[in-house]
């Protein structure tokens, strides 16, 4: 009787309870990546739109002088990275939630995430490339 009211109190599978595992599986870090990176983009997104707008109508060799100064290179990679992290997470969600072919939601993973380290890169070597 015991083992019968511990069975239907549980939400978990009776294989999910023999493998280990809960349905997530490695949901919980996935999760916490999201909110890591929400929490550090509001700072960060913040000092962007006030730098930016004081650069409005700026010349271009300011604007390079900008980039160029360490405190805001290292800031804009900093928002740089936590953008395209933030931004694959939360695509790899919606395809997850809504792509329901194997193959289809795989291929379309695989293409957000490469294209989110593609641009990260080409991002950041162009700041780099102007701040060094």
């Amino acid at each position: 009787m015991a083992e019968n009211s511990a069975s239907i109190r549980s939400l978990r599978t009776p294989l999910g309870r023999v493998r280990g595992m809960g349905s997530a599986k490695g949901g919980t870090h996935h999760w916490w990546m999201q909110r890591v990176t929400s929490i550090a983009l509001l700072p960060l997104s913040i000092w962007l739109i006030f730098s930016l707008s004081r650069l409005i109508g700026a010349e271009y060799v300011v604007v390079l002088e900008w980039i160029g100064n360490t405190l805001n290179a290292v800031l804009l990679l900093a928002f740089l990275t936590a953008a395209f992290h933030h931004a694959a997470s939360g695509l790899q969600v919606v395809i997850e939630d809504y792509v329901r072919s194997e193959l289809k939601r795989f291929a379309l993973i695989c293409a957000v995430n490469g294209l989110a380290i593609l641009l990260w890169l080409a991002t950041t070597l162009s700041v780099l490339r102007i701040a060094l």
